[in-house]
């Protein structure tokens, strides 16, 4: 179990963790601030592939947040990474929003709608019977096959959910036998990329969220400590049943001893 004093750098989960919805906890900020105070450094890792890193420096920006490009991991980047290095030049087909497909534009990857090598799924808010006809025909047919996140549901207001990436993978399942291997969190890939990015030993880093098979899960069997705070999605009764056991619970990011 790690220590929270032996930790230098806290990667934040962003949805039931920081705000819920788009509408920011009241204790977010301050929790930043002594961060801060405390000669430590903050990111933020967000499984949501909806987005764009940029919407979400954005959207962080709106809140009276403001950070550096660097401090804004999302698991679309970890994904690009990976097919740049182990799939240079094949072509990608993908499911997902014209943000998620825009930072793969930018990243220089070959998108096509037609033959790829490879179908990646990421989390579709504007989803469409001929998306994902098309990918459960090249799934079905022997294309190489990635999702970027495996999250079944997202959280929104009044403790609701709709369906994530996990789900329509799922869908996709039921169609042609085949599930995904997934790039976010809980992926080895994610963590790698966690530990790269901030430049911190892994026992000198903490995973704060809300989720325990994202944000807990990532960091079994490393020296990364995970804490789960319980102003999102799972609960207590959720952590009692579950395998993935965080080193430290609490009730948000406020009670977190800094």
């Amino acid at each position: 179990m790690g220590k929270i004093d032996q930790i230098k750098c806290f990667v934040l989960d962003m949805d039931g963790t920081i705000y819920l919805e788009g509408e920011l906890f009241s204790y977010t900020k301050g929790f930043l601030k002594r961060v801060e105070e405390t000669g430590r450094k903050y990111y933020f890792f967000t499984n949501n592939s909806s987005k764009s890193q940029q919407d979400y420096i954005d959207k962080l920006a709106g809140m009276g947040i403001e950070i550096q490009p660097s401090q804004m991991m999302i698991s679309s980047h970890v994904a690009i990474q990976y097919l740049k290095e182990y799939h240079p030049g094949q072509s990608v087909y993908i499911v997902g929003t014209p943000s998620l497909i825009r930072e793969f534009q930018m990243a220089g990857m070959n998108l096509v709608q037609e033959n790829p090598d490879i179908v990646l799924l990421g989390f579709d808010t504007t989803l469409t019977y001929e998306k994902m006809a098309k990918a459960c025909h090249y799934v079905r047919n022997g294309c190489i096959y990635y999702g970027v996140n495996p999250d079944w549901n997202c959280p929104i207001r009044n403790g609701n959910f709709i369906p994530d990436c996990g789900s329509m993978a799922k869908m996709i399942e039921a169609s042609t036998g085949r599930f995904p291997e997934f790039f976010g969190k809980p992926s080895v890939h994610t963590l790698e990329y966690m530990i790269e990015r901030t430049g911190c030993e892994p026992e000198e880093i903490a995973v704060v969220g809300d989720r325990l098979y994202t944000d807990i899960a990532v960091a079994e069997g490393s020296s990364v400590t995970s804490i789960l705070v319980l102003s999102g999605e799972s609960t207590m009764e959720d952590v009692e049943k579950s395998a993935n056991k965080p080193d430290f619970i609490y009730r948000d990011l406020s009670e977190i001893p800094l």
